[in-house]
């Protein structure tokens, strides 16, 4: 049984004045002008005007029924004044609860509601507008930002050139200091060559003289030579390896345990010159050596180790220049913005203690957490910029962290939002070992329009 709804029609210029039927906005008025029939929104049915609101469903699409809640697929229109008009489903309609601020939806129910519009629209503009005042700041700041985002980078590429040169300055001395190694490492090399050329040359090629290899050959210096001194510095010419016997070495010294200078001279100094079964052993750069004790060798050793000192110190500058290279080369290849506004965040971190748990974000670096115990867990490395074609630079992705238990590795998304200062704001979890942050900073600010929808009429 139909029960009919009487709507209050004014009639002028030849319609019912709109503004009597619940439930519509003013772009929907003039579907519902005063006519001896109504036609359904989408079409599909002619009414008479009279059923409009009659608690009825006579339309698909509800269109006939906007002020009440007879249709299923209906929708209530809350004006609002003072705050921001919404839809509601029809089923909503005096349902008992206001759901409208201006208790538009409750005008026949038993529900005693309150028009509260006012006070939310109040609040929402003061929420608004200091909104608008932080966008003002950040966007001050963000210009600031920019200026110094673009003097850095100038200093970086600067700083890069400075480093090319000073890398192709080394280069040219580093080759100059190889050669001289090189020609000093001859130089030694042709000195001992010298020293040690052929059996006996040792001592021949030096004009070595009788005393010296006798005070070599004498350890102790007690002016004698004895049978442990020869075993130890004499060596046969076919088998060095091996240590001289007791009775070799007595045969050296002529059967006598003891030997001086004078004896020396006239029987072993001989034996050693000849150089065909004995020879004195190769002890080259030891305490006391023959070829240690050479001025001109010690002059060419001294000579190599000052170039390969020299030459040590010029690599490793050169490979400390080429790491600031290669590092500056990687930071300035990052996309700092279009203005180059997010430059300064490389090299900073910032962090926040979440329960037990303390994380930071290093820009265009990584992404840690580190437990009360100590234990710090990687949840990624810097990967891209992964912001909407609008907005490019509102979001990082932060990827191949540790591996999950579960499998996989673990990775960060950090979504960046404007503000006056800059700050890790939050962190969440929302499925496992995949993290979301909120990282609020100056140069997140993007010029909007005011925000619209928000009635100040009385």
């Amino acid at each position: 049984m139909r029960v009919y709804i009487i709507v209050a029609a004014v009639f002028w210029c030849g319609y019912v004045d709109s503004r009597k039927v619940r439930g519509i906005s003013s772009s929907y008025k003039r579907f519902y002008r005063e006519r001896k029939s109504f036609l359904c929104i989408d079409g599909s049915r002619m009414i008479p005007f009279e059923q409009v609101n009659d608690d009825y469903c006579d339309c698909e699409d509800g269109s006939d029924e906007p002020g009440t809640s007879a249709c299923p697929r209906g929708r209530f229109y809350c004006t609002n004044l003072g705050f921001r008009p919404h839809y509601i489903p029809s089923s909503r309609v005096n349902d008992g609860i206001c759901d409208c601020c201006d208790a538009s939806d409750e005008y026949n129910s038993h529900a005693r509601c309150q028009n509260t519009c006012w006070n939310l629209g109040q609040r929402e503009r003061a929420y608004v507008e200091g909104q608008m005042r932080t966008l003002d700041e950040g966007l001050r700041l963000k210009q600031q930002l920019i200026e110094e985002g673009v003097l850095l980078w100038r200093e970086k590429q600067a700083q890069l050139r400075e480093l090319q040169q000073v890398a192709e300055d080394l280069q040219v001395k580093l080759e100059e200091h190889r050669r001289k190694k090189h020609e000093a490492d001859r130089l030694k090399e042709q000195t001992l060559k010298a020293l040690e050329a052929g059996d006996g040359g040792l001592i021949r090629h030096q004009n070595s003289s009788v005393t010296s290899i006798f005070h070599l050959l004498d350890s102790n210096k007690d002016g004698s030579l004895t049978v442990d001194e020869i075993k130890a510095k004499v060596v046969l010419v076919h088998d060095e390896q091996r240590v001289l016997s007791e009775d070799e070495a007595l045969a050296l010294l002529d059967r006598g345990h003891r030997m001086d200078l004078s004896k020396f001279q006239s029987t072993l100094w001989d034996v050693l010159t000849r150089g065909d079964t004995v020879k004195i052993k190769d002890t080259q750069g030891a305490p006391g050596s023959l070829s240690s004790e050479d001025p001109h060798l010690k002059a060419a050793d001294r000579a190599a180790e000052w170039e390969a000192t020299n030459l040590k110190k010029v690599e490793e500058a050169y490979e400390t220049v080429n790491m600031e290279i290669s590092d500056l080369q990687k930071k300035l290849a990052i996309d700092y913005g279009t203005d180059w506004e997010f430059l300064f965040l490389n090299g900073q971190c910032y962090k926040l203690k979440v329960y037990e748990y303390t994380y930071t974000l290093c820009p265009f670096n990584q992404v840690t957490q580190k437990s009360t115990a100590g234990v710090e867990v990687s949840l990624g490395m810097w990967g891209m910029w992964t912001g909407k074609p609008k907005n490019h630079y509102s979001q990082m992705v932060y990827e191949n962290g540790e591996p999950c238990w579960q499998g996989g590795s673990r990775s960060t998304t950090v979504t960046l939002t404007c503000g006056t200062e800059t700050a890790l704001r939050s962190v969440k979890e929302p499925s496992k070992c995949q993290y979301i942050m909120d990282f609020q900073t100056p140069v997140a600010c993007q010029p909007v329009l005011k925000q619209q929808g928000i009635h100040s009429e009385l």
